[in-house]
């Protein structure tokens, strides 16, 4: 095999707003990795995206199609997390095979252009049955249940064979055979817990003194934790991302601020979220029943079990002490306050203040963006702009 190949075309991408408004599946972080990541890493292969003629598309998406080069190559399905196993079941495929989950349904697909009928059509000449276990997300509520099972995959992938940086005495480490640090880790003062699960620190984070730790717990590169911060897993800190107060059992993309006091439970943040100080957000309702989110592309509620938190797409900020419901999901480009009460529990795209009605006009949303990359270093991209114009008129 020479190249990877994603395809969303039957994992119903709509399922996993807002998170797919912007980004691919495969681009989603669960564990420490995205799923792309995983896949290349686990394959010592590059990647790409297959073409599916909408607005995520770019100029080195693939088109399946007779002209397609005269390689090797596996088609996978992009919500498909990999695993050891799964890699060696792919490993034997033949040309034309196709590897099939009794739980999950399509994982891959190995072809060359002798298989190609036309667009998109492609001659399968058997179909292999994959019978361990499969893990796939379908709804994003999922990013959160699977995070403690993808970080142990994920620190196991990335750690095997390789020697931890040195834990500075300062610290207090349990369990420290499963306590990894990457090279520029900054970390005194603080407590480490791995006894439930393993602890990973990537490249030049800073965790700063008295912060505490409970595994299992990614925290990617660049991220800054800050003093006094309460970490329990299963949570995902992602690149760039800077923390603090209280976290648990939550996924933070990258570039992504709650860095203050106040609580995040049983949630997912897109990438550039920032939460105010104080913000809270609630995830067990007081009767202990089932949370619901709406899922637009549907029309309908469905449950996340009876522990769901906030869901916020990228580039959406709340004010000081906002007050998140239980099992809100909240768009990309949005602006919210909750003055004086809990936010409703779906707010849209592009929305503006408390009610979810008024607008947050496309160019100022823009301007806003662009400030917030350049506090981190970064710029509002060509590409990125064109995306998010695209998600404003479309939706």
């Amino acid at each position: 095999m020479q190249k990877i190949i994603f395809t969303e075309e039957y994992c119903k991408p709509e399922n996993l707003h807002p998170f797919t408004y912007t980004r691919h599946i495969q681009d989603i972080r669960v564990g420490i990795l995205t799923i792309r990541e995983k896949w290349e890493r686990y394959l010592k292969l590059p990647s790409a995206d297959k073409w599916e003629d909408y607005y995520l598309d770019t100029g080195d998406s693939v088109r399946i199609d007779k002209q397609i080069g005269n390689d090797e190559y596996l088609l996978v399905h992009a919500n498909v997390l990999p695993t050891a196993a799964i890699i060696s079941q792919i490993r034997k495929l033949k040309n034309g095979e196709f590897l099939a989950s009794a739980g999950e349904g399509g994982v891959a697909f190995k072809f060359s252009r002798k298989e190609v009928l036309g667009l998109h059509k492609i001659r399968i000449s058997r179909s292999v049955e994959f019978k361990a276990d499969t893990q796939a997300i379908h709804y994003p509520w999922q990013i959160v249940h699977l995070n403690g099972w993808a970080i142990r995959e994920d620190f196991e992938l990335l750690t095997r064979g390789r020697k931890s940086k040195p834990v500075s005495r300062t610290n207090r480490v349990s369990k420290p055979s499963r306590v990894f640090l990457e090279p520029g880790v900054k970390m005194e003062h603080c407590i480490l817990n791995a006894e439930e699960g393993p602890i990973y620190i990537g490249k030049n984070a800073v965790i700063m003194e008295g912060t505490s730790i409970r595994g299992p717990v990614a925290i990617c590169e660049g991220a800054v934790v800050k003093m006094g911060t309460k970490i329990y897993g299963a949570t995902t800190i992602g690149p760039h991302c800077t923390v603090g107060g209280e976290i648990k059992n939550s996924v933070l993309f990258g570039y992504s601020n709650k860095a203050h006091d106040g609580y995040l439970g049983d949630s997912v943040l897109g990438e550039w979220c920032n939460l105010g100080a104080g913000t809270t957000n609630s995830n067990v309702k007081n009767n202990a029943g089932e949370v619901k989110y709406w899922i637009d592309a549907d029309k309908k509620e469905m449950s996340a079990g009876n522990k769901a938190g906030l869901l916020m797409g990228d580039h959406s900020k709340a004010a000081i002490n906002t007050s998140f419901n239980t099992g809100t999901m909240v768009g990309i480009c949005c602006n919210v306050v909750s003055p004086g009460g809990l936010t409703p529990k779906y707010i849209p795209n592009f929305s503006w203040g408390v009610d979810g009605i008024t607008k947050y006009k496309l160019e100022k949303a823009l301007v806003d963006i662009g400030n917030w990359k350049q506090l981190k270093g970064r710029q509002l991209s060509d590409r990125e702009r064109q995306v998010l114009t695209d998600v404003y008129n479309l939706y």
